[in-house]
């Protein structure tokens, strides 16, 4: 039952739902609980009240003794039936079999952190009235090039077992996945009810792909496609065939290439996205002609996410944007928007829960128009914010310290000072202090990246106070072994460990080998490991998956190991690995 468990409970970072909303709706009634995926239940309310003669008079006290453990079902599914979070659901699934099958029987959204951490199979003969997936393929370093291309993560097995298990399906998220256009014809032509579709950092598809999606599936409400590109001519015909979306992320707003080829009528953005009278989040601007930024002036006013995060706009360019955007919650943006920007946003947005600032120019020798000044004006302005990502050049203690103590519900604090060890630019101290102050105030940080000159005194903070967090990232940081020792002894939740670039060696390693079962993958590249090390580890831990993995024009050597990836899995070591990954054993 424990390996079973572990399907849904295989990396689980915090318990909010993913950046759409893919939770089912209300709960449904008890026979529609009972009887969704069209299967007889043993213990439903149907077969056991037709089981008893209709002119038997039966008391409450006797159908209870006579049927006490189908009663006892039918309520505790109607009750989990209310419980949406991840973890609160592992929790009782563990209580007794009773409960893991109720569990099982009513949980609609299927979270695989890991593609590789459960087998399709699996998943499939665990739950059976899935409604919702979230599928996670490679780990986020590979974001930064750090990861050879076809490495893996295929979405086509996990397709082909949803198409036939979940006829009723409305909603999946895929992140960093390898798609195929053949993918997304199936999913378009398996699920007459799909609703919601995101792909984030999803690599593989093209416009085929998403035309399927868009002719087929009628009632779609989301197409989100973040860090992933579509022409502009198929934004417009997605906007005309579905007006009815309330999530739009693709394209690029300008001139249409069709249109400048053969010299037709540009198509009318203003009114295309005056039709989506329930547009709520926009993403995706690939690219925009300043002049055709007007065109989203009619949705601002009940935007509640906007991603500016491929778009070169300036902040005199954003203002007429955002002053209309009372009720935004999410706003991603390039740093191209400079400080400036960023005080426009602390102006008006006081509902923000989510920001994210990208460089326009990730050099490290370069001088960024975004800097402690952007961060502290965010910090006064939007106090309810709850996650942070933010790139910049120059950073203080000072302005870390104030976000710690204007900000007390950050979960999410994730900064990333692009010269490697940079110190505070006023004191020229390390950043220690700063980063020390957000893991002791932000009681409720389930996640943090951190960089800039940092000594092994801001990991024993982190050890010391960080003990909810779920997520760790780290980059040109530290002095010794002692500061990934401090993070693995004192950090009990600890899920997700990502390292670059750091003086981290085979003792540090070594001192984690009391967690890593209970972790979703640790990531180490370009620090001071050993392949003996490595070896070690998965000697130790043979329910590990121990990947070695090296360039693709780098020979394989018997001492230094360039990446580690290491990783939980139910199914063992993959049948897919390339040439350049090395499964130790």
């Amino acid at each position: 039952m424990r390996q079973d468990l572990t399907v849904q409970q295989m990396s689980e970072d915090d318990d909010r739902s993913p950046p759409l909303d893919l939770r089912c709706g209300a709960a449904p009634s008890i026979n529609k609980a009972r009887n969704c995926s069209g299967e007889a239940v043993s213990g439903s309310g149907s077969s056991t009240s037709s089981s008893i003669p209709a002119s038997v008079p039966v008391t409450v006290t006797e159908y209870q003794s006579q049927y006490p453990d189908q009663v006892l079902e039918i309520v505790l599914e109607n009750v989990l039936q209310f419980l949406t979070s991840r973890r609160d659901r592992n929790a009782a699934s563990l209580v007794c079999k009773s409960w893991w099958r109720a569990e099982a029987l009513t949980r609609s959204e299927l979270f695989i952190g890991n593609c590789y951490a459960v087998s399709p199979d699996r998943a499939r003969g665990r739950f059976r009235r899935v409604r919702s997936v979230v599928l996670k393929g490679k780990p986020r370093f590979a974001d930064f090039n750090l990861m050879p291309p076809d490495w893996g993560a295929h979405f086509g097995p996990w397709v082909c077992v949803l198409a036939n298990a979940y006829p009723w399906l409305e909603k999946v998220y895929l992140k960093r996945m390898s798609i195929t256009d053949d993918d997304l014809a199936l999913l378009a032509e398996s699920f007459s009810g799909f609703k919601e579709l995101t792909l984030v950092c999803c690599e593989g598809f093209g416009t085929c792909g998403l035309a399927f999606i868009a002719s087929k599936c009628r009632q779609l409400r989301v197409l989100d496609l973040i860090e992933t590109e579509v022409t502009d001519d198929e934004l417009y015909r997605l906007m005309v065939r579905a007006p009815q979306l309330t999530h739009l992320g693709t394209g690029k707003y300008g001139p249409t290439e069709v249109a400048q080829r053969q010299g037709d009528t540009e198509p009318d953005y203003i009114a295309a996205f005056a039709a989506c009278k329930s547009l709520v989040c926009l993403s995706g601007f690939r690219e925009i002609t300043p002049d055709y930024l007007s065109a989203i002036y009619p949705v601002c006013a009940n935007l509640t996410s906007l991603n500016f995060s491929y778009a070169t706009i300036t902040a005199d360019q954003l203002k007429p944007v955002i002053c209309n955007c009372h009720k935004l919650q999410i706003f991603w943006a390039l740093d191209s928007i400079c400080d400036e920007g960023l005080q426009a946003v602390a102006a008006t947005c006081k509902e923000l829960r989510e920001l994210r600032v990208f460089p326009m120019n990730a050099q490290e020798d370069v001088e960024g128009p975004v800097s402690e000044v952007g961060l502290q004006a965010i910090s006064e302005g939007c106090r309810k914010l709850q996650s942070i990502l933010y790139f910049c050049q120059r950073m203080t203690n000072a302005a870390v310290i104030a976000m710690s103590s204007n900000c007390l519900e950050l979960e999410v604090f994730r900064l990333c000072i692009m010269g490697r060890h940079r110190p505070d630019h006023a004191t020229g101290e390390p950043m220690d202090e700063g980063f020390g102050a957000i893991v002791r105030n932000c009681r409720k940080l389930t996640r943090l990246a951190v960089s800039g000159l940092l000594t092994d005194r801001a990991f024993g903070y982190i050890g010391k106070y960080g003990k909810l967090i779920r997520t760790l990232s780290v980059a040109f940081a530290g002095d010794s072994d002692m500061g990934l020792k401090y993070v693995l002894e004192g950090c009990p939740k600890l899920q997700k460990l990502e390292i670059r670039d750091s003086p981290f060696g085979d003792a540090a390693l070594r001192s984690g080998l009391h967690h890593y079962y209970n972790m979703r993958f640790l990531w180490m590249s370009s620090c001071r490991l050993t392949r003996q090390g490595c070896q070690e580890i998965a000697q130790a831990m043979p329910r590990l998956v121990v990947e070695v993995i090296r360039s693709d024009d780098e020979e394989e050597t018997d001492n230094y190991v360039e990446t580690l990836y290491m990783y939980r899995s139910l199914e063992g070591p993959r049948h897919d690995a390339p040439k350049f990954v090395t499964i130790l054993r």
